[in-house]
């Protein structure tokens, strides 16, 4: 009977842990900034852009929030298919505490545009298309919620 009562409080605690909290409902996005980051020079010479998003996630619930990941689709403007992707985790283990923000979390897709020419004239070529990211959230086993869409600047993001 007392291990009884003593599992009680642990079984409550835990399934308060798994609530059915929304991610995009929680987590504001702050400080987005997109572009295309500088992935150096490719085996064959060429200069090789990726289109990149970086943002931070701010917890505007009254409780902290853990176990949330992110997910970045891109696609080019006026394409359904996807032209990368890119997960991670934007909440780990460790909780982010009611108003806190996370540090900076950096998506990038692995595909993009190369060329021999100077970085910067890749994104001024008449061939060059631009594109947009689709950023989404999930905690646990719930579906991916979309937090939003942003069209890749065409800026060239040097830094990480």
């Amino acid at each position: 009977m007392r291990y009884t009562l003593l599992l009680v409080p642990v079984m409550l605690a835990t399934l308060a842990g798994c609530s059915k909290v929304n991610p995009v409902e929680v987590l504001e996005p702050l400080d987005v900034t997109t572009g295309w980051f500088d992935a150096g020079i490719m085996a064959d010479g060429k200069n090789k852009l990726v289109p990149t998003v970086s943002l931070k996630l701010r917890n505007k619930a009254a409780e902290p929030i853990t176990g949330v990941q992110i997910m970045a689709v891109f696609r080019r403007v006026g394409e359904q298919e996807m032209w990368g992707e890119h997960y991670g985790w934007a909440v780990r283990r460790d909780a982010l505490a009611p108003g806190a923000a996370t540090s900076n979390i950096v998506l990038r897709s692995q595909l993009g545009y190369t060329g021999e020419q100077p970085r910067i004239q890749i994104l001024q070529h008449n061939a060059f298309i631009d594109a947009k990211v689709e950023v989404f959230l999930k905690k646990g086993s719930q579906v991916w919620a979309k937090l939003g869409d942003f069209p890749i600047e065409r800026q060239l993001l040097t830094q990480e």
